[in-house]
């Protein structure tokens, strides 16, 4: 029988959280991430992971207070579910799913949400896997959609009205990023630095607050790039990406 760990005030600073097991270059964002989730189990955040050395987790927290740009009524959102390496195919994830949707049913949510995509993109969760637990596709900008399964019949969530613009004033090459994700700080500073070397005008801007999250221009989960004022993409960049992107 699996054995499964939530992070609490308590745990979280002797357990790892799953996704940069044991590289030094991340252990700032590691450190950036435990802060941002200590600040968020007051809300009702819950990571829940396996206890093993792997990365595989599921990650949720109600949906008022969610740092992504959908608004909904007595739901919870899911941020993550990863199972990864030699942990997948075996009825992980679906244990994973399992408790998230029997968490929110016994604290008396009228469903749950989550983003995910018509072609799979980095950094979201397979939509058919969801669908197979009777999740639907209940809102949509461009490829990106929300699905969500209904406990009850109750208006479903759907995406805010400045996250359906996908456009921002700046032409410059502009990410918008937060501490979601523990791989976000070592990857700012590398495209930072690699700016400088090459004189590229790069800006950051840092989600730091649920407001700003409810109020993203464009879908957003933990990273969001735009260029010459038009989103391009949710996925977290290295100079070489970035290098290829302006080519």
């Amino acid at each position: 029988m699996n054995e499964y760990i939530n992070l609490t005030i308590d745990n979280i600073d002797e357990e790892h959280i799953c996704c940069a097991i044991g590289d030094p270059k991340h252990q700032e964002g590691v450190d950036c991430k435990k802060k941002w989730i200590k600040n968020k189990l007051k809300d009702g955040h819950v990571f829940r992971k396996l206890n093993a050395r792997g990365k595989i987790f599921i990650e949720y927290e109600p949906l008022e207070t969610s740092w992504v740009p959908i608004s909904g009524k007595n739901y919870e959102y899911i941020y993550c579910l990863w199972v990864a390496g030699s942990f997948k195919d075996k009825g992980i994830g679906k244990e994973l799913l399992e408790y998230a949707i029997r968490d929110a049913k016994e604290n008396g949510k009228s469903g749950i949400c989550t983003l995910t995509s018509k072609k799979k993109k980095p950094f979201l969760g397979e939509k058919k896997f969801f669908e197979h637990f009777g999740f639907k596709v209940v809102d949509s900008i461009g490829d990106y959609e929300l699905l969500a399964l209904q406990f009850e019949d109750t208006e479903t969530p759907k995406f805010n009205n400045n996250a359906r613009s996908m456009k921002i004033d700046n032409k410059d090459f502009t990410i918008y990023y937060s501490n979601e994700c523990p791989y976000v700080e070592y990857e700012i500073k590398e495209l930072s630095d690699y700016a400088k070397e090459k004189n590229i005008k790069l800006n950051f801007i840092k989600i730091d607050s649920l407001e700003k999250a409810k109020n993203a221009p464009c879908i957003f989960n933990n990273w969001a790039n735009f260029y010459k004022g038009e989103f391009i993409s949710n996925t977290i960049l290295n100079a070489n990406a970035l290098q290829k992107l302006l080519k």
